[in-house]
């Protein structure tokens, strides 16, 4: 069986399916608005004090490094493009339930964390904005997640034109970064470094700002996760992928060449808010309210992306019987995942309410890195095995090798390097979910009788 394009067709006793309507453009810029994010107007201050001058070219790095993920992930959402992302590709080449839930329930956490926390950002810098400070941010980021929750509900055409526009909006801000600061391009040596005894000290210091940039490039899986609402998945999932990273890359090297030569790199890293040091400094006149509009679009776009995604994994996860069946149901005139969408509001509420979740985001970003490890195996598993269907990108087997190998070497760097906190949580975190995986005994759909993806 294969998923239908058209708008109102259905499966075999009646159920709708997802509404295939996201051209070439939207996808890439689905996928850029998933990259870039009010995050980035902090990252550039963090980067220079690691790496001086060279904060450009630890960019350029981390997207060389991020980009043989993308690339696995471009291939795979060729292949199958299917809602329920990793999850999904994960049981096809394993075929082991357990770790298909588990990396499914890890990723809709992470996109709940992400979700609950920027509902809080966003309320903060709508209550700065408005003058609204007196009123509770809890009200207002509720209300976030409402407005946010009925965007998602009422389809896909509407969160991709609300994406579009908050994308191009963010973009924007960064655009105008460059632009005023362009006129001071050469006026500092890019390769200056901060002073660190060592041999090789340039290229050690430039390898830890690629790790710290590298998160800026990552948005493979929510990509992967709206493939089957793709018009021609084959073509669209991979080139909106690499337009949408190669864009990211362009932007970010291009802000971090301006933000060096407009403010001293050691005076970037102590700026509260390094962008709009910038934006002082070259364009006084600007006001700074600009950016903190700006952001509002950031956050909410982020956001939206992460619900979107969450509720397709969602979606998906209880298609392929790994969760409960009534979470797989779409909304005959909407087309959208309701039950799923609404299931995730009633969890992310409290999230939000509870304020603080950094320990619970460190967690996920670090299982993140490796559920992207786990992905690039299953794509050289899946690239083996005889019967497979090709997509109409396929990649060499050096790739996602490589792409495993960057995952595990960045996992081991968290690990040894950072909070001893993200690893013990990550880690109750996959108890929690096997022990609900014992809880529930899902009965899989096995690999070989799921729906084939449309070629």
């Amino acid at each position: 069986m294969t998923v239908s394009q058209d708008k109102g067709s259905s499966v075999p006793g009646g159920q709708p399916q997802l509404e295939r309507s996201i051209g070439p453009w939207q996808m890439a810029l689905y996928g850029l608005g998933s990259m870039l994010g009010a995050g980035i107007y902090g990252l550039i201050g963090k980067a220079a004090g690691q790496v001086g001058n060279a904060v450009w070219l630890a960019f350029l790095v981390a997207f060389v490094a991020a980009l043989l993920t993308g690339l696995s992930y471009a291939s795979l959402g060729s292949r199958y493009p299917r809602a329920g992302g990793a999850a999904y590709i994960t049981h096809r080449a394993f075929s082991w339930p357990l770790l298909s839930f588990t990396v499914g329930l890890a990723l809709v956490c992470s996109g709940l964390t992400s979700v609950a926390t920027q509902s809080r950002v966003f309320a903060a810098n709508l209550a700065t904005l408005l003058g609204w400070e007196s009123l509770p941010l809890s009200v207002l980021a509720i209300g976030f997640l409402l407005l946010l929750t009925g965007i998602v509900f009422r389809g896909i055409k509407e969160s991709m034109w609300v994406n579009v526009v908050c994308t191009l909006v963010e973009a924007g801000g960064l655009l105008i970064v460059i632009a005023v600061g362009v006129s001071y391009w050469g006026s500092v040596d890019y390769l200056e470094v901060p002073q660190v005894p060592g041999a090789d000290t340039q290229w050690l210091l430039v390898l830890q700002g690629a790790i710290l940039t590298f998160f800026a490039f990552i948005g493979y899986e929510d990509t992967l996760n709206v493939a089957e609402e793709v018009k021609d998945p084959g073509r669209n999932v991979p080139l909106g992928i690499i337009l949408a990273m190669t864009a990211a890359a362009v932007i970010y090297v291009a802000v971090a060449i301006t933000a060096v030569s407009v403010v001293p790199w050691p005076e970037l890293a102590d700026a509260p808010g390094p962008i709009t040091e910038v934006v002082h400094r070259a364009a006084p006149l600007l006001p700074p309210v600009l950016f903190t509009a700006i952001t509002l679009f950031a956050v909410a776009n982020t956001a939206l992306v992460n619900y979107v995604t969450a509720s397709r994994l969602v979606f998906g996860m209880a298609r392929q019987g790994l969760l409960p069946e009534v979470l797989s149901k779409v909304h005959l005139v909407r087309r959208t995942p309701h039950i799923a969408i609404l299931a995730l509001f009633i969890v992310v509420v409290p999230l939000a309410l509870v304020g603080t979740i950094s320990d619970l985001a460190a967690a996920t970003v670090l299982l993140l890195l490796t559920i992207f490890a786990v992905v690039n195996a299953a794509l050289l598993v899946l690239q083996r095995r005889k019967g497979e269907p090709k997509g109409r990108f396929e990649v060499p087997a050096i790739v996602p090798a490589l792409g495993l190998v960057t995952c595990f070497v960045l996992v081991g760097v968290r690990v040894t390097t950072g909070d001893l906190r993200a690893p013990i949580v990550a880690g109750a975190l996959l108890i929690a979910i096997v022990a609900l995986y014992a809880i529930l005994r899902p009965q899989a759909v096995p690999a070989e009788e799921m729906p084939e993806p449309e070629a």
